[in-house]
């Protein structure tokens, strides 16, 4: 969890599509909220103790606010609810720095930027960074309607509208988006940065690597992770490098929980395996990968995992703390 918080005010509240709802967050005195890149994410302090990771969707750059955007989940774990039912223009809650670990890349000839549902919010802002850096790029945005599809308005007025393009799930079969045949389509050299489901990254994904696109041209930001079973898990051990000491793992707690409750200061935001920030060196043993943060080349190798989510394959697990 972060260490220090930034105390902030909704300035603003819309209804940016059916079940969407945009929230301008500024200071609540006179100073500046920390800058930011296209990509990044925020930690929010929700009503009720609970913390959420957002992305922001806003240009870097954009007065002094920070803009986040949500959408109702009926299957959410209760941050949408709050947001949605307790946070109106002139409540008050707390916020980390910006973090960014699906940033755009420096020397890329072209941005292919694929969009699912609320995934457009950390692409939104990467199109609004390109266009004010002169920078080429495309947006493809699939929804399951116009009335589910925020920002369409803003989209259209900006002077990018010509390099966006809308799919709906509800219209017709020749406007849906075909991932193989729009890769094709892009430049030599071409970085694609998709977010959104599950289902519709990974198909992203399994669309690039055919074409073969090396992994370091594909970037993906996970908001969640698929459900994983718990029934089969059994204790472990974790050895810490620097002075040997030994913590069990219990079947039914996380490696995180049981280093948390030995005292050992570990850095964490999402809890889920997506955000990356609690990614831990492994100098021995074989970890039990089940986060969405690493890449599979980055997994083979074993010298890291996500204490969080992911536990281990072999008795003990040596790390890097």
């Amino acid at each position: 969890m972060s260490a220090v918080t930034i105390p902030v005010r909704v300035v603003a509240r819309r209804e940016a599509a059916q079940d969407i709802v945009s929230l301008d967050l500024a200071s609540v005195d006179t100073t500046p909220l920390p800058p930011f890149e296209a990509g990044a994410h925020i930690d929010v302090h929700l009503p009720g103790g609970l913390m959420r990771q957002y992305s922001l969707c806003n240009p870097p750059g954009d007065g002094g606010i920070y803009r986040i955007a949500v959408l109702r989940d009926a299957a959410s774990r209760g941050g949408s609810q709050a947001v949605h039912e307790h946070l109106f223009e002139g409540s008050t809650l707390a916020i980390s720095s910006p973090r960014n670990h699906f940033p755009l890349a420096d020397a890329a000839p072209f941005h292919l930027l694929l969009a699912g549902g609320i995934g457009i919010t950390p692409l939104w802002a990467m199109a609004q960074a390109l266009s004010q850096a002169g920078q080429p790029f495309r947006l493809h945005f699939c929804t399951r309607s116009r009335e589910r599809t925020p920002f369409m308005a803003e989209l259209a007025a900006a002077p990018y509208a010509s390099q966006v393009q809308h799919h709906f799930d509800d219209g017709a079969d020749h406007q849906k988006l075909d991932i193989s045949a729009t890769l094709q389509q892009v430049p030599a050299g071409t970085h694609l940065y998709v977010c959104g489901p599950q289902g519709f990254i990974e198909a992203a994904l399994k669309a690039g690597r055919e074409a073969g696109w090396p992994e370091e041209r594909l970037h993906r930001e996970y908001f969640g992770v698929a459900p994983v079973s718990t029934a089969g898990d059994t204790a472990f051990e974790l050895e810490l490098a620097s002075d040997g000491r030994v913590i069990p793992v219990r079947p039914d707690q996380t490696a995180l929980a049981a280093l948390l409750a030995a005292g050992i200061e570990v850095p964490m935001s999402c809890e889920q395996g997506v955000c990356g920030t609690c990614l831990t060196g492994v100098q021995s043993g074989l970890p039990d990968h089940r986060d969405q943060y690493l890449t599979d080349e980055e997994r083979a190798a074993n010298d890291q995992f996500l204490p969080c989510c992911s536990r281990a394959l072999s008795p003990r697990l040596v790390l890097a703390l």
